[in-house]
């Protein structure tokens, strides 16, 4: 891990009011966040339930919902992702009801491709409000962020991550969850991009939360061990200075400057990624773990108390104390000095947050997976095979005061609980793999909630001061077409990272053409290429620069002829760094070769997300080594043409884990032969029309397509692209990208 190095990350904004409205919301009785108001699990309300039964005893309502995410209830609304649908007909969903009587008030369905995330995975990161706005944000397992406007379900805007950021989704579905803070969204998620961002690494990314602009990029680590992790931020204040803390895919637990992304400092803290969120109570830092230590000490787990006051490397030095417990799925929860922890084996515990001493256990089923919350005396926890568990809690023990067992429906076992408990308004709500479920004292009326005794860090940001001490240029990040212009603005931050304005600057171009006014209005040359760079800002001694892409549209060609040996187009995107330009039998064609990691199935893009009714064609060819012979296909609009080597066949798809809409048929194509492939996708009353053709390259094209299939759901746009699974070598020429005739 390194030291908190100095990077160039942008971010501008008002923060009075959204501290203001923070602060309101910290002291409502809504469960915007999936912590709750004060992000640790705990809720300041009394005359809870302490029992139930699926008979009907406090159980208020019941919707029909297949998820695994905790669901966030303001405004009158409970919000919620999962998935939906059988077949032909699946996919992933955000949803809100009305959190009085359940009623559904809107939902939006989406599709999933490009990810070998399976079906029952679907629907994983949790949903964040926002009740400042009204907006509800979500993240899907194939990389979808939407902005959707909660009240109506509406989309406000929306942002493709695999297509225009390389996110890399994980094989296990674990997802990251959206954080509101002030007027930032952010996100985080291991990705490959162009430029600076080749290298596979666990980012964070905030977003305006109401246009979508990418305020700031963070790269804290640099390195990862997983890219399937979900450590959700956190946020603290430590002087004046406004941070956000979180779990990274690297095994660390790192602080950047909240309006900047500037790194402060990293903990080491596990041999692979982080998937519990962490805890903060003033400068303290409460993180968890359940693989192997970084110390070399040989156990698995640990839970440390953190001093969040240091900077660089604090692995050493700010280790307030330790506890060796393996919770690696569920976050900490913290109430009146303690801290509550649900090992992997659902063990409960509680422990004195000020020192580390363990006061209690008590164990509540066999998979610990949800985070527990408290309230009213009581701690609410679900656990994986079923069980909603009410443990009363005392001094030195606690006991098991109500323990609800959740059948799945005609299937002889238990419904999965993934779900943590939101409490708002006297209510308890709650997702399992059969319903949203609303708990609660039918007599009672629902009221505000006493304001908690100390709201969050979040209510009360600091105001920038002093000389400009960083610059950021905002937006970090654009895409355009050919003669297209973007607005790009210097912002100035003080020494603690607090936002000062905007500035004038003198700006530049770094590898870009085209030209940039003394504004900071960047305008791409109007000619068919693509190309990217960076446009620079300079206010004084202060430096910063804002990535632009320059994506041609159709049509594109590509022989790699311009491409260095060992290198991609600049342009590709996504798992670009996989693929390597080579010389073959005195010709330049695009390589993938074995993975040294063993992870062979990788895709690439070469034009943006936004393209749709065309048709892409390339020159394919898979060689063989023993019995490894890999796939090797092309993408269009979110669907993949592909020659399956093991299976001697052909077959279309959008969803490699969960085959949705796939078709395949035997096709005898043989290794060591190139093979000219058309993918053919166009929408038509409302469906998708998937055509493909293959056949051996310098044959006559056949007349008839080789393998066709329709898919009710239509995915309307997306960006052309190459697919390998390559245990040997696989190579590609020739690409084109034309609009359907």
């Amino acid at each position: 891990m390194r030291a908190a190095p100095k990077a160039r990350r942008p971010y501008a904004a008002a923060l009075t009011l959204a501290a203001a409205l923070l602060a309101a919301d910290a002291l409502s009785a809504q469960w915007a966040h999936w912590r709750g108001p004060t992000r640790d699990g705990a809720s300041p309300e009394t005359g809870l339930i302490s029992e139930w039964s699926l008979e009907g005893d406090n159980l208020l309502w019941k919707a029909p919902l297949v998820g695994r995410s905790t669901p966030v209830v303001f405004d009158g609304r409970v919000c919620v992702n999962g998935r939906v649908g059988e077949g032909i007909t699946r996919q992933e969903m955000a949803a809100c009801y009305d959190a009085e009587t359940g009623e559904q008030l809107w939902e939006h369905r989406f599709n999933v491709y490009h990810t070998s995330v399976p079906w029952t995975r679907v629907g994983w990161a949790n949903v964040a409000g926002d009740p400042e706005t009204g907006y509800l944000y979500v993240q899907g397992v194939g990389g979808h962020f939407y902005c959707i406007d909660s009240r109506d379900g509406s989309i406000v805007w929306w942002k493709p991550l695999i297509e225009e950021y390389g996110f890399m989704e994980g094989y296990g579905g674990r997802t990251q969850t959206p954080f509101v803070d002030g007027d930032r969204v952010i996100v985080s998620f291991s990705n490959t991009s162009w430029g600076g961002e080749t290298k596979p690494l666990h980012r964070y990314r905030a977003f305006d939360k109401r246009t979508g602009e990418l305020l700031w990029v963070s790269q804290p680590a640099d390195s990862q061990s997983d890219k399937n992790t979900q450590s959700t931020p956190n946020v603290m204040v430590v002087g004046e200075k406004r941070l956000i803390v979180a779990g990274n895919g690297d095994g660390g637990i790192y602080a950047v400057e909240a309006y900047t992304g500037e790194p402060v400092w990293g903990f080491s803290l596990s041999q692979r990624g982080i998937n519990t969120s962490v805890v903060v109570d003033g400068s303290t830092v409460f993180a968890a773990h359940s693989e192997e230590n970084v110390d070399g000490s040989g156990t698995m787990g640990r839970v440390v108390a953190i001093d969040g006051t240091g900077s660089g490397d604090v692995t050493a030095t700010h280790e307030r104390w330790r506890l060796p417990l393996g919770v690696g799925f569920s976050s900490p929860g913290l109430a009146d000095g303690r801290l509550y922890l649900l090992d992997n084996s659902a063990n409960l515990y509680a422990v004195d947050a000020a020192s580390g001493e363990q006061l209690w256990e008590v164990n509540v089923g066999r998979v610990g997976k949800a985070s527990p919350v408290i309230a009213d005396g009581k701690v609410y926890v679900t656990e994986v095979n079923g069980r909603f568990a009410i443990v009363e809690t005392g001094d030195e023990e606690a006991s098991i005061a109500d323990l609800t067992e959740i059948p799945m429906p005609g299937e002889g076992r238990p419904a999965e609980i993934y779900s943590s408990v939101a409490v708002a308004d006297g209510r308890l709500y709650f997702t399992t793999e059969e319903g949203l479920y609303a708990l609660g004292d039918p007599e009672r009326e629902a009221a505000p909630a006493t304001p908690p005794a100390t709201a969050p860090a979040a209510a009360t940001p600091p105001s920038g001061s002093g000389d400009p001490a960083r610059l950021r240029v905002m937006p970090a990040e654009v895409l355009l077409y050919p003669g297209e212009s973007a607005e790009l603005r210097a912002m100035a931050f003080d020494a603690d990272g607090n936002p000062l304005g905007e500035r004038s600057a003198t700006w530049s171009l770094a590898g870009l053409g085209g030209e940039v006014d003394a504004e900071g209005r960047y305008t791409a040359p109007d000619e068919h290429r693509s190309q990217q760079g960076r446009v620079v800002a300079r206010v004084g001694d202060l430096e910063a620069s804002g990535r632009v892409r320059v994506m041609q549209g159709l049509p594109i060609t590509e022989s790699f002829d311009s491409v260095g040996v060992g290198s991609q187009p600049g342009y590709a995107m996504a798992y670009a760094f996989t693929f390597k330009a080579a010389d073959l039998d005195g010709e330049r064609v695009f390589a993938k070769g074995p993975s040294p990691v063993k992870i062979d199935r990788h895709i690439t893009f070469l034009g943006r997300h936004d393209l749709s009714d065309y048709t892409i064609a390339g020159d394919v060819m898979a060689t063989r080594e023993g019995r490894r012979w890999g796939d090797v296909g092309l993408i269009n609009s979110g669907y993949t043409l592909e020659l399956l080597g093991a299976h001697r066949s052909l077959e279309v798809r959008s969803w490699q884990a969960g085959l949705r809409m796939a078709k395949r048929i035997d096709f005898a194509w043989e290794p060591g032969v190139w093979y000219r492939m058309v993918f053919e996708v166009r929408e038509r009353d409302g469906k998708a029309l998937v055509r493909g053709k293959v056949w051996p390259k310098g044959e006559p094209e056949p007349e008839e397509w080789s393998i066709t299939a329709e898919d009710p759901l239509p995915i309307s746009a997306g960006a052309p692209g190459l697919s390998a699974y390559s245990p040997a070598l696989l190579y590609f020429d020739n690409i084109e990208v034309t609009k359907n005739r």
